[in-house]
């Protein structure tokens, strides 16, 4: 409230100070860094335990920075002093500012104002210090100390860069360059009134501000009308040569001596005639890169005419990569073309895409879009080379502890659906289960079908009308050649059951020639088939958990031990390197399985005695 109460003097003394801007506007950016970052972050959660997790043994500290050193910017040099030791204060932190030496005193100023009501309030003495007398070296100095924790780099990009070379952390802005689109569906009233709104707010020198609007041709003529009748100057050619010179450094950088000056004195100053009350500079363009297609923070514009959309998006993204890249872009098209909306956004690389609103005021966030958040530090992530894409908050001047407690993977026994386990209860199973079934393939070895156990099967199911057929070559160890021979078989009789009968190997082969039956394209996938993992959760290769389900799985085993028949594991052999493959998923685990204590009491005595 004590610098609310002030933005007025405040705004008065940094207009004074650096010449630049308009009055007006920084009361209304004064009043933005007070009231809006207040209003967003009053209930934000900044310190202690950010989240808790009791069950799974996780819980979120945050902790402060320690302290920051904060560059302020001659073009904002009250605003951006008190949004950044705000954020500070809210995140427990200290700050130390650096101003810019044409905006000192207004800074400091604004860094006392903030201590003494800081102060007032119960924070620690010292809490927010500043550089009375700032230079270039005294900068660098501060930002190398070896108690700053980070830096919050808002200035030039010599001083940005400064501050990443530092050896300290740092986040820092890139350099603003946004293009506006204008289609031939906008609202071109709309879209012009905004674009002036933007652009000679504080005379342009908001980093977020339009610099260059690209026309579609269809609306070009109305766009350019509606330009003049809001009072833009459009340059002739030789006018546009004269301003260029003016306007940008033999650098291509901003001339200091125009940044957040009005129009008509930069006309005055190129030596172009214009009426008095001209509100924004318009030159029309041909090539991204040219001067007036570039940063240049005063009100005045780049226009390029094109003939679609798409070449707009194109002229658009040549812009930023000329300058720019990752800040800010804007697009003014009928809010039902989320078609345009998300190519735009997919192809332009800027870390705020604007719709149909005025960048300048739309970028800060929280004016004409509610979710994003308001702040005067713009990160440009990679793209812009920052540390940061987004608006920069409390989030980001805080540390996180991870308090993590020893768990342990839960486990659980997954088993088929149905288990017969009686004496005798294999014909009753059969019959029970598989009225309706067409036609069903017994898997299992030759010794056990020379012993009549298949043919048992087979009764029982002839009993309920499914036909069947046996495949009988599953040998010891079984290999990968048999699994494809029994899946020719398989897929020859079209089963809608598959009886495996028999010990681990005939089950476990039976296994496979499911999975490659019901999932024809695993059979050219074995390397992942059988690649090992750490936890059956979170393996990287998965295998299907909704089957198709062309054929019912069931398991009878006739020996004791192997357990394969309520397991998802089969192991399978690869004759050509000799290695034997145990291969493990839900998936594999049987529909039914059928556990007959018959079956192995009638067995020949010294296979159940070789098989437990």
């Amino acid at each position: 409230m004590a610098l609310s109460m002030q933005r007025i003097p405040l705004a008065k003394m940094a207009c004074e100070e650096t010449g630049m801007g308009v009055v007006e506007d920084k009361v209304i950016k004064n009043n933005f860094a007070c009231e809006y970052i207040l209003n967003k972050y009053r209930y934000t959660k900044t310190c202690g335990i950010m989240s808790q997790d009791r069950p799974n043994g996780n819980t979120v500290l945050a902790e402060p920075l320690g302290v920051v050193a904060a560059i302020i910017p001659t073009t904002n040099p009250t605003s951006t002093a008190i949004f950044k030791i705000l954020l500070c204060l809210k995140t427990r932190n200290g700050i130390f500012l650096s101003p810019h030496p044409r905006a000192k005193k207004c800074t400091c100023y604004t860094a006392e104002l903030c201590l003494r009501a800081a102060v007032a309030a119960g924070a620690p003495a010292n809490i927010v210090g500043w550089i009375d007398e700032p230079s270039v070296a005294l900068s660098q100095r501060l930002m190398a100390h070896k108690h700053v924790s980070l830096i919050l780099a808002t200035g030039g990009p010599s001083m940005v860069k400064a501050a990443y070379q530092s050896g300290n952390p740092a986040i820092g802005v890139g350099a603003g360059n946004c293009p506006s689109v204008i289609d031939e569906t906008a609202d071109v009233e709309m879209a012009v009134a905004s674009v002036i709104t933007s652009k000679t707010f504080d005379n342009g020198m908001i980093c977020a501000s339009e610099q260059t609007i690209v026309v579609v041709d269809a609306v070009y003529d109305q766009v350019q009308q509606e330009l003049r009748k809001r009072g833009c100057h459009i340059c002739t050619p030789e006018e546009k040569k004269k301003l260029a010179a003016v306007i940008l450094l033999p650098s291509k950088t901003p001339n200091p001596k125009v940044v957040g000056q009005s129009a008509a004195k930069i006309l005055e100053m190129a030596g172009v005639k214009s009426h008095r009350d001209t509100r924004v500079i318009i030159a029309e363009c041909t090539t991204p890169g040219e001067p007036f297609s570039l940063e240049k923070l005063c009100p005045s514009l780049g226009m390029f005419r094109v003939a679609s959309f798409h070449d707009a998006v194109d002229t658009a993204v040549a812009c930023l990569e000329h300058v720019g890249l990752g800040h800010t872009a804007a697009l003014y098209t009928h809010p039902q073309n989320t078609d345009r909306i998300d190519h735009f956004a997919h192809k332009v690389p800027t870390g705020r895409i604007l719709v149909n609103c005025p960048s300048a005021q739309g970028g800060i966030g929280d004016i004409y879009n509610f979710c994003l958040a308001p702040s005067l530090t713009l990160g440009c992530g990679s793209w812009g080379g920052n540390a940061v894409s987004e608006n920069l908050g409390p989030r980001h001047l805080l540390n996180y502890k991870t308090v993590a407690e020893r768990r342990e993977n839960m486990l659980w026994l997954q088993q088929p659906k149905r288990v017969y386990f009686k004496y005798g209860c294999t014909h009753t199973a059969l019959t029970s289960e598989l009225r309706g079934k067409k036609r069903a393939l017994i898997v299992t070895d030759k010794p056990l079908h020379d012993l009549g156990f298949s043919q048992r099967i087979q009764q029982s199911l002839k009993s309920v009308g499914v036909e069947s057929e046996v495949f009988y070559d599953v040998e010891p160890d079984p290999s990968f050649d048999t699994v494809f021979a029994g899946l020719k078989a398989i897929r020859l009789f079209q089963p809608d059951v598959i009886i495996a009968l028999g010990g681990g190997s005939p089950m476990d082969a039976a296994k496979i020639m499911w999975l490659f039956y019901e999932f024809p394209d695993y059979e050219g996938k074995l390397d992942q088939l059988c690649a090992r993992f750490l936890d059956i959760r979170k393996r990287i290769y998965q295998l299907p958990t909704n089957a198709s389900r062309k054929a019912q799985l069931i398991c009878i085993p006739t020996s004791s031990g192997t357990g394969s028949e309520v397991t998802p594991f089969a192991v399978i052999t690869d004759k050509k390197d000799q290695v034997k493959y145990p291969i493990t998923d839900y998936a594999l685990t049987p529909d039914m399985a059928i556990c007959d204590p018959q079956l192995t009491l009638t067995m020949p005595h010294g296979m159940v005695s070789a098989t437990g």
